[in-house]
């Protein structure tokens, strides 16, 4: 499964690229100003980066696969880091936003909250990210022998609640690639200050 997106690029952006992400994508884009910095974590070959563009975002990208690392670039203009989100150093990098539109599909339940603590350093205070995860109980794969970890939305809300990450807005949508995936959607916000700031 690691190495799908390595090897089989081209099916996987012809499968994504034209599918329109404006019913998901519109809800972090009411909450952003114009000129924002945003940064897509699993950006894939750049359809949501190129969305987000077009309406004056600053984006950039960060992907794992080369393959969909050099298409994103060839179809946004982005800047696109070639990394491992779980172990790249976020903690230098900041955005007004974070995009993890199934990013975290893949990861183990048990890694998945200290991941998504560690891609949170990027986030500004008051920051917003937007992640979909698929939804289910324990995992499944699929035919091209990818596993996908399946979510209850009251598991992910616990663990937003222990990363102090508020919910700003939740959604449901079934998939555009397979209508008998459901997708759960959250948009997030970061505190404006941290715990120690409010105690003082």
């Amino acid at each position: 499964m690691s190495d799908y997106y390595q090897l089989h690029y081209q099916v996987y952006h012809a499968r994504t690229f034209s599918v329109d992400p404006s019913s998901f994508l519109n809800i972090l884009a009411t909450h952003l100003q114009a000129g924002s910095t945003v940064i897509d974590i699993g950006c894939g070959s750049g359809r949501d980066i190129l969305w987000l563009k077009r309406r004056g975002y600053d984006v950039i990208g960060l992907e794992r696969s080369s393959g969909l690392a050099r298409l994103a670039r060839e179809h946004t203009g982005s800047r696109i880091i070639e990394a491992d989100f779980e172990t790249f150093n976020f903690a230098g990098l900041s955005a007004d936003a974070l995009l993890l539109i199934g990013a975290l599909v893949h990861l183990p339940r048990s890694r998945f909250p200290s991941v998504l603590n560690a891609i949170g350093q990027a986030l500004k205070k008051a920051g917003y990210l937007l992640i979909t995860m698929k939804q289910g109980k324990d995992a499944v794969t699929d035919a091209d022998g990818r596993q996908f970890y399946l979510w209850r939305d009251e598991d992910l809300r616990n663990v937003f609640r222990s990363l102090n990450l508020s919910i700003i807005d939740f959604f449901t949508q079934p998939s555009k690639i397979n209508p008998a995936d459901i997708w759960l959607g959250y948009l997030l916000q970061k505190p404006k200050l941290s715990l120690r700031n409010r105690l003082r």
